[in-house]
């Protein structure tokens, strides 16, 4: 009777297998022997495929951003991408879009993009440091950041601020994935002393309640973030053109 074949060695397993293993134990976990081992193959071989660990973490980090939904911006004109001279207020990340386009839902595209890109952040919180870097030269980061950058530029937004609004959206939804806030308080109701913390009687609460409380304040972020996004666009397409 014939042996059973191994799988085929490929960069799709090598990133499943690394995304395994940071999702359950972290960066630090993700070596060639962990990898190896967990893959049955013998660790020379994966550097046919990956010449270091950093460009393994790279393509995990990839794979997530591949998972964040994009159609919201479909439709909504191509900018240039997202870097770019933040100082140079005529240029920007890229070319001018549409500054008729004002229209254009951008606010509604931001907010449904955020809670998606939340979601697969919420899935492998452990990549985050990761993706917070940049895009670099990742193919999936690169196309996130190029359809945002080409929405906000085809609604009207001036490609320097398109540039901003891209990477504020990225500070915010980045770091709500970083850490949970409610999980930081303890479910000790006497490790919260009213003689020392009079404001803090319901605090060990906020653990047992900790998705309400975490998905409720980035809601609440979004919200007000969108709001001042607004104000200026509001201020932007009032003003006279020169």
């Amino acid at each position: 009777m014939a042996r059973p074949r191994k799988p085929l060695l490929s960069r799709n397993r090598i990133v499943e297998a690394a995304g395994a293993l940071v999702d359950a134990e972290g960066l630090d976990a993700v070596s060639t022997r962990r990898l190896a081992a967990a893959l049955g193959v013998s660790g020379p071989s994966l550097y046919n495929h990956f010449r270091t660990k950093d460009e393994i973490l790279e393509a995990v980090a990839d794979a997530v951003s591949a998972r964040v939904d994009l159609s919201m911006f479909e439709g909504e004109g191509k900018g240039g991408g997202e870097g770019g001279n933040e100082g140079a207020d005529a240029g920007g990340a890229g070319s001018g879009g549409d500054a008729g386009g004002g229209e254009r839902d951008w606010r509604g595209a931001l907010h449904a993009w955020a809670h998606s890109y939340r979601d697969a952040l919420s899935d492998h919180p452990n990549i985050v440091p990761v993706l917070a870097r940049g895009p670099g030269r990742r193919p999936a980061g690169l196309r996130l950041a190029d359809a945002v950058f080409g929405a906000m530029t085809a609604a009207g937004w001036p490609p320097a601020q398109a540039t901003r609004i891209g990477a504020l959206m990225r500070y915010f939804i980045l770091g709500s994935a970083v850490a949970s806030f409610a999980r930081g308080f303890v479910d000790d109701e006497a490790a919260y002393d009213p003689s020392d913390y009079p404001h803090l009687g319901q605090a060990h609460l906020l653990a047992e309640r900790q998705r309400e409380v975490d998905e409720g304040a980035f809601e609440t972020g979004l919200t007000a973030l969108l709001d001042g996004l607004a104000l200026q666009y509001e201020a932007l397409r009032e003003k006279p053109s020169t």
